[in-house]
């Protein structure tokens, strides 16, 4: 069995009185395209930000790298290696494309406010140079060097969906989240995206959990796929596998259990 980079264990979240996740438990092994599927309101979100650390589960633990990050802050899981795209945007509108992607490798700086008054005589301006070379290789994976200057908020939807995703490569990550990165997008912008994931994956070896509601993408490049329905995991398997459960079938899709039968007589 291949070595899991990530290990969910019984994690449980409620808001008040609403339960967003309820025990789930799961792992997702190191180099793969995990995908969480499941109707509006099943929890996905909320099990991105638990994982992140933009929430903090009621109870329950997360494992990056063998290490438990169940406390850890957002930036502090960023600095182990974990990256983050958000449903909606979270671009600074008024930046250009390179900048918001130049503040992707922020946490990486060694050099500071004290460091910075003697930036020529210090390492601060080759760790910049260094950087910045980074950046635009990231530019370049991405076929957004036309628009490296612009400014983000200008951008067509499709466009700053792609300069978010460049943020979370900046950042070097082992496991990147990705949060819808194909809503709003048309048939060849999806297209694009597919093929920028797979990429990262294989080109890069960078893990990829991916919340997606397109079951055509989602069927053709994840390795895993995980469904929550209410907060509660229903099935994780192959793509095929869960596809074919009759619970996903009920829950996700809607089908009735005579139709279900049916298509199991036929």
């Amino acid at each position: 069995m291949a070595e899991s980079i990530l290990k969910v264990e019984k994690i449980s979240l409620a808001f008040g009185g609403v339960k967003a996740l309820t025990d789930v438990s799961f792992e997702v092994e190191k180099g793969s395209i995990f995908s969480i599927i499941g109707p509006n309101g099943a929890g996905k979100t909320s099990m991105l930000n638990c994982i992140s650390g933009r929430y903090q589960p009621n109870s329950g633990d997360i494992y990056f790298n063998q290490k438990n990050v169940t406390n850890l802050r957002p930036n502090d899981r960023a600095d182990l290696g974990m990256g983050r795209t958000f449903q909606n945007l979270a671009l600074f509108g008024h930046m250009t494309v390179l900048d918001n992607i130049m503040v992707g490798r922020h946490h990486l700086l060694k050099n500071n406010w004290l460091t910075g008054p003697i930036y020529w005589a210090s390492n601060a301006q080759k760790e910049e140079l260094e950087h910045r070379r980074h950046v635009e290789d990231v530019i370049d994976f991405l076929e957004i060097s036309p628009i490296r200057k612009s400014i983000a908020g200008t951008l067509s939807y499709g466009l700053r969906k792609r300069v978010e995703l460049a943020r979370a490569i900046a950042l070097k990550p082992d496991l990147i989240l990705l949060d819808e990165p194909m809503a709003g997008m048309n048939l060849e912008e999806k297209e694009d995206m597919a093929r920028y994931i797979l990429d990262l994956n294989e080109a890069y070896g960078i893990t990829v959990i991916m919340i997606e509601h397109d079951m055509s993408v989602v069927m053709d490049i994840s390795h895993k796929v995980m469904v929550l329905d209410f907060g509660k995991k229903l099935i994780t398997g192959l793509p095929d596998e869960v596809m074919a459960d009759p619970h996903v079938k009920r829950a996700y899709l809607g089908i009735e259990d005579d139709e279900i039968d049916a298509q199991e007589a036929s």
